[in-house]
């Protein structure tokens, strides 16, 4: 009986391995596959100890890539997770981009081309002209070409500069008079108050402080009157050298740039009259022609204008310095004599000069 008993658990045994093999896959494999596959997606890659399976190898990238343009190749996937056309998918997740025949771009109003055309000429005329007087300039230093003297003007500019800085000179030396007056006719004040003071405190030399204190405030009165006289000098001479003079010379500048350009564009209206007569040739004497007038014109002009300005300037400088030096004379011969009527008549005269209309341009 025991005998029979084994012999049918070993035929039951043997039926159920039969029917397992027929089964295309093992049931347990696959569930303890999934289960490894679970356990190497959250806790990286384990083995299966009961069921040990030969280890699958991992794909291996290519060795060269084989780019066929003009052959379609199968999506399939490659070895960097993309498709082997490329790495990543190329793919719309929104559809094809949207297209537009609408010129994004601001428009641009019809006179911004003709603005800058204009731009673009005035620089162009504008660095023709300066490298016509950079090369005149130089070829005057140098020597090799000529250029348009006045010499009667030419004197008269010399001299006018020449007289710039002289009045530059006494406009410095009567500041710095001026100065030094006002800090001594501070000191004399300070002076006058202590003797004063101690006349007060000191009975028994009362009337010598008082004496000395009485002379200081009339030294410092006298020369508050001739402290004034000084700026008004300083302020007279200064108006000649830094406004009237100053101008001039600005028109002189500007006299002598023409003269620059004027000389520049004849040596170009000469050099064009010499040469060969072609079509190029006499485009450019014609151009230079219209260029040479517009030049001459305005040199012509601003000679004129440096004359009258040299003529008029030395006729009014003459008139009013001859009338500030001799207020200035009077007022320092009469402080330093210690005439104080004539002191004070200088100084009604200085004070009659400031409220009185200017009777010239220089005075204004």
């Amino acid at each position: 009986g025991h005998f029979e008993t084994q012999t049918g658990a070993e035929l039951q045994t043997w039926h159920t391995f039969t029917r397992m093999t027929s089964l295309t896959s093992n049931p347990m494999e696959d569930i303890e596959n999934m289960e490894g596959e679970y356990m190497e997606g959250s806790s990286g890659h384990r083995r299966n100890r009961s069921n040990p399976e030969p280890e699958q190898t991992r794909p291996q990238p290519p060795r060269s890539l084989d780019f066929q343009s003009d052959k379609e190749t199968d999506p399939s996937q490659s070895w960097t997770g993309g498709f082997t056309q490329g790495c990543t998918p190329q793919f719309q997740p929104f559809g094809a981009p949207a297209t537009s025949s609408i010129s994004l771009t601001t428009p641009s109003s019809p006179g911004d081309g003709l603005g800058k055309t204009t731009k673009l000429e005035n620089m162009k005329n504008w660095t023709i002209s300066t490298y016509k007087c950079s090369r005149q300039s130089l070829y005057e230093k140098m020597g090799k070409t000529s250029k348009t003297v006045d010499p009667e003007l030419e004197d008269q500019i010399d001299t006018l500069r020449n007289t710039q800085k002289k009045y530059s000179e006494i406009l410095r030396l009567a500041r710095a008079l001026s100065s030094h007056f006002y800090n001594l006719v501070q000191t004399q004040n300070s002076l006058g108050e202590c003797f004063s003071d101690l006349a007060h405190k000191s009975p028994e030399l009362q009337q010598e402080f008082l004496y000395n204190a009485e002379a200081q405030r009339n030294l410092t009165k006298n020369g508050q009157h001739l402290l004034a006289s000084l700026n008004f000098f300083v302020s007279s001479v200064n108006t000649i050298v830094n406004k009237t003079m100053e101008d001039s010379l600005l028109t002189v500048k500007q006299y002598e740039t023409a003269r620059v350009e004027y000389d520049a564009y004849r040596t170009d209206l000469e050099f064009y009259a010499a040469a060969k007569e072609t079509e190029a040739n006499q485009m450019k004497l014609s151009e230079t022609q219209v260029s040479f007038n517009n030049k001459k014109a305005e040199f012509e002009k601003l000679r004129s204008d440096v004359q009258i300005k040299l003529k008029f300037l030395d006729e009014n400088r003459v008139k009013v310095m001859s009338k500030q030096l001799l207020l200035f004379h009077t007022a320092v011969s009469a402080y330093f004599s210690g005439n104080q009527v004539a002191l004070e008549e200088s100084i009604k005269q200085f004070a009659g000069k400031v409220k009185t209309p200017a009777t010239s341009w220089i005075e204004q």
